[in-house]
């Protein structure tokens, strides 16, 4: 695969985009077998943890500062949702401890370093330290 770079390709620097990316190629291995009964409940949890890695892509070429906040909030609610959607899947005998805690340590890296980003854009904000053009 040739690697096509731009400012507005940046994103992919991101350690939490790199790594939300992956916990999402973790979540397709681990729920692509469940049965069909779960396939809603399964399309959703794995929509949501898709969610995380989208919103700060869609985010970072926006070039705002109040929306890249804005979207990341969005991405960390994602995140709630599907470790939520874990949770109560692993509750229910639907996902075994293994598997669960597989995600969650991955999520729980993705989940605090999203909080990290959000924190040091809100310092940003405060300092006034934010260019959004190409220049």
């Amino acid at each position: 695969m040739v690697e096509r770079k731009n400012k507005n390709r940046g994103f992919k620097k991101l350690r939490v985009w790199q790594d939300a990316v992956e916990l999402f190629v973790l979540s397709i291995k681990i729920f692509r077998s469940y049965p069909f009964e779960l396939g809603k409940i399964v399309s959703n949890t794995v929509d949501a943890c898709h969610s995380i890695s989208r919103n700060i892509a869609e985010v970072y070429c926006r070039r705002s500062l109040n929306e890249y906040l804005n979207f990341l909030n969005i991405s960390l609610g994602s995140s709630g949702e599907f470790h939520s959607s874990c949770y109560s899947l692993n509750k229910a005998g639907q996902l075994s401890d293994e598997d669960f805690n597989q995600l969650d340590e991955l999520h729980f890296k993705v989940e605090n370093q999203l909080i990290k980003l959000i924190e040091s854009l809100q310092k940003k904000r405060l300092e006034g330290g934010w260019d959004d053009t190409f220049v």
